[in-house]
């Protein structure tokens, strides 16, 4: 319990900034994922073992969503599923932190799965759509693949933007403080507000139009990131 107790607060002492981050993810994924960064670390596993089980709950809450017919009971499994794959997945980078295990190979694998959860999650929706949903109209499921547009696009923009921005930032450059506004902003693209939805899996007219609503404020906040990355890597370095 002592090793556990001191992982806690060692983490806790070791949070990266929070510039950049929602309200979601600063107040509840990433103390979500301190304590199981520090349980992991009490049971000696690797970052990259972390990244494993992350991986894993998050695919489960995808198999159920593509291919187990839309109920309340489903919904808050998938829900459940894809809640604690987030936090393990903020549970891999703390415990990289604390153990100095960190590695380029570990971020890669990390990214990967990021990466991969963001297209399978659509393509489950798409699956379910078109299985479960007695759509109507076709073109509702092009909603899921115009989403994954959106999601896979953001997420990498805002990788390559961070790795361009490290290598032309000034050394010793102070960061900015983080924004409580800018943390309110962003929670409808945070990946765990994305979560929440499936928990109305159960109604599916209600889950297609929250599904909807979600896609246009993804999209436009792509339209304002691509602009803003733009033009952060337009200036000259100093």
């Amino acid at each position: 319990m002592g090793r556990f107790r001191g992982a806690v607060e060692r983490l806790a002492a070791a949070q990266k900034p929070a510039r950049g981050v929602s309200l979601y993810s600063r107040y509840v994924n990433r103390p979500a994922g301190r304590l199981l960064a520090a349980a992991a670390y009490t049971a000696r596993m690797t970052p990259n073992q972390v990244t494993a089980v992350s991986a894993a709950f998050t695919f489960a809450g995808v198999v159920m969503t593509a291919v187990l017919p839309p109920s309340h009971a489903l919904a808050a499994g998938v829900y459940a599923a894809l809640a604690v794959g987030f936090a393990l997945d903020s549970a891999d980078g703390q415990l990289a932190r604390l153990t100095g295990g960190g590695s380029p190979a570990g971020e890669w694998l990390d990214h990967v799965v990021d990466c991969a959860k963001a297209l399978a999650l659509h393509m489950a929706v798409l699956v379910a759509f078109y299985r479960h949903f007695d759509v109507s109209d076709p073109l509702v499921l092009l909603v899921p693949v115009a989403f994954q547009f959106a999601a896979v696009l953001i997420f990498f923009g805002g990788i390559l933007t961070e790795q361009l921005k490290r290598r032309t930032a000034a050394a010793g450059a102070p960061a900015a403080p983080p924004s409580t506004v800018r943390s309110l902003v962003l929670l409808p693209v945070d990946y765990g507000v994305f979560c929440l939805v499936f928990l109305f899996l159960g109604d599916r007219e209600l889950f297609t139009a929250l599904y909807c609503a979600l896609l246009a404020v993804h999209l436009l906040f792509l339209a304002a990131f691509l602009v803003k990355w733009y033009r952060e890597l337009s200036v000259p370095a100093r």
